[in-house]
């Protein structure tokens, strides 16, 4: 079973990705949080996924801050990252795709995020982690 976090402020956007993902692929377990850092808590407290999908604005402790200290702890640092963000200017992607693994633009479309989801577990010689 792959574990796969989703940290994002806005709960309805949270429900919907788990709740496809979970439809689509009863092999994901999935974990929503709301800031991160609840992320930042639980990682903490051992609860380690094999993929973030991660929100870049967010009251608090923003996305880069939380990539930031993700890529700082060893334990951490080889966790895979897809943003999915409502920015749209090209700086926010490019940095995005050279901190992360993947972009995702919202609004989103659910096959698209499963797809991607799917490709990213199925490099696993490139992600030894998972």
């Amino acid at each position: 079973m792959k574990k796969i976090m989703i940290v994002d402020d806005d709960p309805d956007i949270r429900k919907t990705i788990k709740q496809a993902l979970e439809f689509f692929s009863p092999d994901y377990e999935v974990i929503c949080v709301e800031s991160g850092n609840k992320c930042y808590e639980l990682l903490r407290k051992d609860t380690i996924p094999d993929l973030i999908l991660l929100d870049i604005m967010m009251p608090g402790m923003s996305g880069w801050m939380l990539t930031d200290r993700l890529r700082e702890n060893p334990s951490w640092k080889d966790i895979p990252i897809v943003f999915l963000t409502a920015r749209s200017d090209d700086f926010a992607e490019v940095i995005g795709k050279k901190i992360g693994i993947d972009f995702i633009r919202k609004p989103f479309d659910l096959i698209d995020i499963k797809k991607r989801i799917d490709r990213i577990f199925s490099n696993s010689k490139k992600y030894p982690k998972m």
